[in-house]
């Protein structure tokens, strides 16, 4: 069982419980709006957890010769705000208020509009894991106590405002998978609203 944590956004724009890796693949978003929140999986190497070759990659110092996957991704300049690991801990990379590089070309239909562009106006979550490999209790929780902290901070952010990065690029991402229990996390969220 994991024990349930809160959150809170701070004034510049930071996790207050979140340990802080600052990447520089971040700039300003266009106008300031802050309205959704974008859900990903991600291990490095593939398949393998508890390394410290995600937090190189969004801070661009992952050495292309540490694994043969890597040489193809070395010189990518990507990150995500978030980070939440196996056992729960959440890592910071980008405040809230700048545009992290999580999304790449992506569409979404908002339930108002057709949107592209979503770096602009999402926060980028990494959950750490596979597509095929059950995420743990730990970082529903983790996630879960996120979100609200993110409602409290940015209204906009609401449930069906929640997606994942295979909705919003079906055709070449798939993250965060079929093991990713979005009824699970939707239950967990009742605070959410």
């Amino acid at each position: 069982m994991t024990r349930s944590r809160k959150f809170r956004v701070l004034e510049d724009h930071w996790l207050d419980a979140a340990r802080r890796v600052m990447s520089p693949n971040a700039n300003a978003r266009p106008v300031g709006e802050i309205s959704a929140v974008v859900l990903h999986g991600i291990s490095l190497p593939p398949g393998k957890f508890g390394t410290d070759a995600i937090e190189r990659l969004f801070t661009n110092t992952l050495d292309p010769a540490g694994h043969p996957f890597f040489a193809e991704i070395a010189t990518l300049r990507v990150s995500a705000h978030l980070l939440i690991r196996r056992d729960g801990e959440v890592v910071q990379f980008v405040p809230f208020d700048r545009r992290a590089w999580h999304a790449g070309r992506s569409v979404w239909h908002d339930g108002q509009c057709r949107r592209e562009g979503l770096n602009d106006f999402t926060i980028g979550i990494e959950l750490e894991g596979t597509d095929e490999t059950p995420y743990r209790a730990s970082q529903y929780a983790a996630l879960a106590a996120v979100l609200i902290a993110l409602r409290g901070a940015y209204p906009a952010i609401t449930p069906p405002r929640l997606t994942g990065h295979a909705h919003i690029a079906p055709l070449r991402k798939t993250d965060p998978g079929p093991a990713f229990d979005w009824a699970y996390l939707h239950r967990r969220l009742t605070d959410f609203v």
